[in-house]
Parts: structure tokens; C-alpha cells; sequence
């Protein structure tokens, strides 16, 4: 599949929100030194063997899940899966990767960012829900193994990454009881959603913004596409609880775009929060130094201590440490 050059360094200026001079991130292979114990920081493949539908046995090919553990005694029995944005082109793995997973883990989370195979690479829509599906699945299914209650489970994406996430919370699949693989045996549903300044019309052939269909030249297919990966059209009641935040003046991004998923939260009863600050650029991970931006991880915070999930489970959070609590 080809791209253009000029599609190539619209992806990086608008989806990637890093700076002009930046590279798009390699993707990640999976070998046995890349795991930093130590640091409690490991890789996984998310199939021991190929993909499904994998183009080759290349690291692009190989979707994998990094996983960061609390600090020992801190653990409260939550998990999160994080898919860093990029415009489907490339994943800002630090921005909206790791600096993510730090937050959630000084906070008693267990952390997995996804490496989800990319449009860029061939690997366009469905694939990477695919990813997204299982690596929910893996986490669910292993619950035990990390130390994590089974329905604490939180997605977070951004930019495209929060269109992905958005469609893991309205595109699941139940799993199947009698399949072979154990982790296709438990349903992929998020418990809880967070996405930050997401991607939902991302599949659009209107080109006065950031188009999925234009960056990978599938303009014709659009309308098509459209129907079947829009995550604010399959919104039902069983869509997880959803914190939301955006900017107003997203020029990469329109607000529009998240308020009509937040709309469609409401008309189907989900209980969301949206947050929407006046100014500020696309792909802005934390806050990065802005004044009002650096504030809503403070509001997520409020929100995941109004769902529990900053409590301790003391029956599943794994081994305390003496003297704490």
C-alpha cells in the first residue's frame, strides 16, 4: 500500500504531536533482552505464535504488550492498558506510552501499553482492534498472575489510540467458553474508559482535518469503513463508564468529534464525564508544562477514586509489603 511523502509528514505534524524533526517510533520486538526486571518492566507477545492476519515475522508484525509494575506493596488490584495515538502511522510510545503508565502505576495500577500493528504497515482497520481485543482478553485472563481483580480493568487511548479504545469499549466481543486458548475464553469489554482528545471521526472522507481514509489511500472504501469503525455509532447501554477530555481549539482533532461520542453516551444512559479546556494543541500527553492542561490528571484522578478503583483489594492486589496497609 502506498503513501505519499506529503501524507507521510502530515501524519507526523498532526497524528504523532511531536516535533517536525521526529522520527516515527520502531515498532518494538519482542526478545528476551528488552525485559528489565529490575525495573519491573516486561514484554509479551500477544499470540505465541503469528498474529492473525500477519503480513510477516518482522517486528511490525508482532503486537506485543509492555507491562510496569507498582511499586512492591503499592499494588491495589487495578490494571491498565494503554494504546499511545499516532495517527495509526506510528505510536507515541513515550508521551502517551510510558510517561502514561508511570502516572497509573505510582497510583497502585498494573500498566500494559499495547504495541498494535499499524495502518502504515499494511494492517489496516480491523487489525488493530484485533490487537486492542486481545490484549484486553490477555490481561483478563491472567488476572491472577498480575495481581488484578478481573473488573477493574481500564482502557485509555489518545488521538487515535483513544479511537481504538473507544472502539474496544463498543466493538467487544464476549469470548467463547469452549475455545481452546483460555485467554479467548474471557470477554475483551473494558470496565472503564478514558480518552484524551480521541479520534472518533477518524474515519472520514472529509479531508479539512486529519483523515484516516486519505493518509492510507483508501478513499473509495471510506464510506464503508466509516459505518463499520465510527465508535459513536455502536454506543449502547453495555459501553464502560467514560471520562473524557478535550480541547477546544484542536485543530488536528475537532472537539465535534469527541461530543458526539459523548452524546451518544448519554442517550444510551452510560455514566461519562467530559472535560473540555479552553486552548491547547493536539497531543498534549499529561499536560506538558500547560498551566490549565496540567490540571486533568488531577481530574482523572477524582474520577478513578469515584469508581474505586484507587481502594485496595487486599484479596487480589498482591503481596504487601511489612508494615503497610
Amino acid at each position: 500500500m502506498g503513501v505519499s511523502v506529503k501524507s507521510f509528514f502530515f501524519a507526523l505534524a498532526l497524528g504523532l504531536a511531536v516535533s517536525a524533526s521526529a522520527q516515527v517510533p520502531k515498532m518494538p520486538c519482542t526478545t528476551p533482552d528488552q525485559d528489565n526486571a529490575f525495573l519491573g518492566i516486561q514484554t509479551i507477545r500477544l499470540w505465541p505464535g503469528e498474529a492473525p492476519q500477519a503480513k510477516g515475522k518482522n517486528c511490525e508484525d508482532i503486537p506485543t504488550l509492555t507491562i510496569f509494575e507498582p511499586h512492591p506493596g503499592n499494588g491495589n488490584g487495578s490494571a491498565v492498558v494503554i494504546f499511545p495515538g499516532g495517527a495509526y502511522y506510528g505510536l507515541a510510545a513515550n508521551l502517551e506510552g510510558r510517561q502514561v503508565a508511570d502516572w497509573f502505576t505510582a497510583r497502585g495500577f498494573r500498566a500494559f501499553i499495547l504495541s498494535y500493528r499499524l495502518s502504515s504497515q499494511g494492517y489496516l482497520l480491523p487489525v488493530p482492534l484485533l490487537d486492542a481485543r486481545r490484549a484486553i482478553q490477555t490481561v483478563r485472563a491472567r488476572a491472577r498472575d498480575y495481581f488484578i481483580a478481573p473488573d477493574r480493568i481500564v482502557v485509555i487511548g489518545f488521538s487515535a489510540g483513544g479511537h481504538l479504545a473507544a472502539l474496544s469499549g463498543t466493538q467487544f466481543v464476549p469470548g467463547d467458553p469452549n475455545a481452546e486458548d483460555a485467554i479467548d475464553r474471557v470477554s475483551s469489554r473494558p470496565d472503564y474508559l478514558v480518552l484524551g482528545y480521541p479520534w472518533i471521526g477518524a474515519i472520514s472522507s472529509d479531508t479539512s482535518h486529519l483523515s484516516y481514509c486519505k493518509l492510507f489511500n483508501v478513499m473509495d472504501r471510506c464510506e464503508v469503513l466509516r459505518k463499520a469503525y465510527s465508535p459513536d455509532l455502536f454506543v449502547t447501554k453495555e459501553t464502560p463508564p467514560t471520562f473524557w477530555y478535550h480541547t477546544f481549539n484542536d485543530e488536528t482533532v475537532p472537539v465535534e468529534q469527541g461530543l458526539r461520542f459523548y452524546e451518544a453516551l448519554v442517550k444510551a444512559g452510560v455514566p461519562a464525564e467530559a472535560h473540555i479546556f479552553a486552548s491547547g494543541p493536539h497531543g498534549t500527553g499529561l499536560g506538558k508544562g500547560d498551566a490549565a492542561l496540567d490540571q486533568w490528571p488531577n481530574l482523572l484522578e477524582n474520577w478513578l477514586r469515584a469508581q474505586g478503583l484507587l481502594t485496595v483489594d487486599k484479596s487480589i492486589a498482591g503481596p504487601r509489603v511489612p508494615g503497610t496497609r
